[in-house]
């Protein structure tokens, strides 16, 4: 079985994140890291296959400074990367992302994609549906719990009522939470091991991508102005001296919301 992984270079959450002014896009020149999901679905895939057989690749679109994190999901185990940069496609929205993933994952005809639920730099959680609407495959999302029964996939996914247990055929696309799992963490020999392993990075030309629908070019959605959260109302600070309460109901009822 081969398996797909689509992971992302996000932000480290450390520092403040902030948004460029020139471009209106996030600013990403900081430090980077494997976004949190995406390690656990890469995880699952080191599972099925260590349960099946077959390959594991990481596949992801970024800038080239992304495969610093890529290597990450080698020295866990995966069996190689694949990493498509273009300076065409910079400014990439949703839209425009899900195009060259898209491209990407069908030169590698993988058998499963998986992806982690959402990105901490976006929270959009919507990228897996829109690739797995490009490739017209069936799609389960949030899930908890994954099995692999012979050309189907089963997943375990958790609701406000209970679970949800949904089966798929192969091949197909499946987002995964943080509960799926608890990612391995990657051995020295892991480490020094993900320095030989395959990495590939592919232009926009080597996927078939049309550079016009990629980029800012290829965006549906504009950022038009960007401006300083609103400063925020008349506040008190209550000292709770054993009359809090008092003071609190006394507020509240000054401004008639008792």
């Amino acid at each position: 079985m081969k398996i797909a992984v689509c992971v992302k270079q996000v932000p480290d959450t450390g520092p403040a994140r902030k948004l460029d002014p020139v471009t209106n896009r996030l600013d990403r020149s900081g430090e980077g890291a494997l976004n949190a999901t995406d390690v656990n679905a890469v995880e699952e895939a080191l599972r099925i296959k260590e349960a099946h057989g077959g390959e594991v690749v990481v596949v992801s679109f970024g800038p080239t400074r992304a495969l610093d994190s890529l290597r990450k999901a080698l020295a866990m185990g995966a069996d190689r990367a694949v990493l498509i940069s273009d300076e065409a496609a910079a400014g990439s929205d949703l839209v425009a992302t899900s195009y060259a993933l898209a491209k990407g994952l069908e030169r590698e005809s993988a058998d499963l994609v998986l992806f982690g639920q959402q990105a901490s730099d976006s929270d959009g959680a919507v990228l897996w549906a829109a690739v797995a609407e490009r490739l017209r495959r069936p799609l389960v999302s949030q899930v908890a719990g994954l099995e692999i029964d012979g050309a189907s996939v089963t997943g375990k996914r958790q609701t406000e009522f209970g679970y949800d247990v949904i089966s798929a055929p192969l091949p197909a696309v499946v987002a995964v939470s943080d509960a799926i799992n608890e990612p391995r963490y990657p051995s020295l020999k892991g480490i020094m091991g993900a320095k030989s392993k395959p990495t590939e990075t592919l232009s926009l030309a080597d996927i078939g991508a049309e550079a016009d629908r990629v980029g800012a070019s290829g965006s549906r959605t504009t950022v038009l102005e960007l401006a300083p959260p609103p400063a925020k109302g008349d506040q008190i600070k209550i000292e709770d001296d054993g009359s809090a309460a008092e003071q609190l109901v006394e507020w509240l009822a000054g401004r008639k919301l008792l």
